[in-house]
């Protein structure tokens, strides 16, 4: 069974059909199933051409825009917005859309979806197959600019903290890395899908919603390359923190090497006459200790001096 059925009329309203045929007497018909229906397929065979109803029953998708005969095959791609799920694992929806009928298949709930099923349950659907398009395209596109704005600030905030030198790195940045990367990953090509879309020269696809469509095309390019943007400023970041990580384990080691260079004569001396044997200097004299230590004070400061004219301090 789907998950919901309507046929939409041209003035937004609804009602739901009692037969199973693919179109009825509206202005289209829209069926949405789930993936896991196991009638689905046997549906899809049943009312579609083979191209169509396989590109429907796909387990893994990329985003697409193909003309197939009268109708187009869609898939594109939207924020995961499911309860303890990343939003970065994006969800998916397929699409077969005609000039009478609009077929959606999901394998995740898709929230966009849902406020599109609640307009035609309160009979304000969008009008038109392309009404339909652009009302979903339009939904998909505001959750990833809303996504990568947060994922912007996030780096905005990464940012700000490399003026405290103190800061470590945030633990989280390697996961906000991976995010850009994911998001780029399937919105690159649901740009071209929807670039294509825009171009389309289908009766489907009036002028009016062609030019929306490219307006959110066009939105949808700025996003990649926002993400492009913000990849490059979390490695610069990252770089940055690294050199800092660097800066002071070479100034610890620069502090180790001068206090060994200095003590190592003093280790020598301390080592000499603290031999066991017969006929060491100083052993009956009871100022011996203090001159030692004079010495080994004098030695000390000499050692910094000569540090200090070879510019080593």
């Amino acid at each position: 069974m789907p998950l919901c059925v309507f046929d939409i009329y041209d003035d937004g309203t609804t009602s739901v059909p009692e037969d199973s045929h693919l179109t009825g007497p509206a202005r289209y018909r829209w069926w949405h199933y789930d993936m896991a229906d196991p009638a689905l397929e046997p549906w899809l065979a049943e009312h579609l051409p083979e191209i169509p109803a396989g590109a429907l029953l796909q387990p893994e998708t990329r985003p697409r825009c193909d003309e197939y005969e009268e109708g187009l095959i869609l898939n594109l791609r939207g924020i995961n917005l499911n309860e303890g799920q990343q939003a970065d694992q994006m969800v998916s929806i397929r699409m077969w859309v005609t000039d009478a009928v609009v077929i959606t298949v999901r394998m995740r709930r898709v929230f966009a979806i849902d406020e599109l099923r609640t307009l035609a349950t309160q009979n304000n659907a969008p009008r038109q197959p392309s009404a339909f398009l652009e009302a979903l395209v339009s939904r998909l596109t505001a959750r990833v600019q809303t996504e990568v704005a947060r994922l912007a600030d996030r780096t905005a905030f990464y940012e700000t903290d490399l003026e405290d030198l103190s800061t470590p790195p945030p633990k989280d940045l390697p996961v906000t890395r991976r995010s850009t990367i994911k998001l780029e990953r399937y919105l690159a090509p649901q740009r071209a899908a929807l670039e294509r879309l825009a171009q389309l020269d289908l009766p489907l696809v009036p002028d009016v919603d062609s030019m929306k469509l490219r307006e959110l095309a066009n939105r949808t390019a700025i996003v990649v390359e926002e993400l492009d943007a913000l990849q490059e400023r979390i490695v610069t970041v990252q770089d940055e923190h690294d050199n800092q990580v660097a800066q002071r384990q070479a100034r610890h080691g620069y502090v180790l090497s001068i206090a060994a260079a200095v003590f190592l004569p003093l280790g020598f001396l301390t080592g000499l006459f603290g031999v066991n044997v017969g006929g060491m200097p100083g052993v009956d004299d009871p100022r011996a200790f203090a001159i030692l230590c004079l010495a080994m004070v004098g030695l000390a400061a000499i050692m910094l001096a000569v540090l200090k004219w070879l510019r080593w301090l």
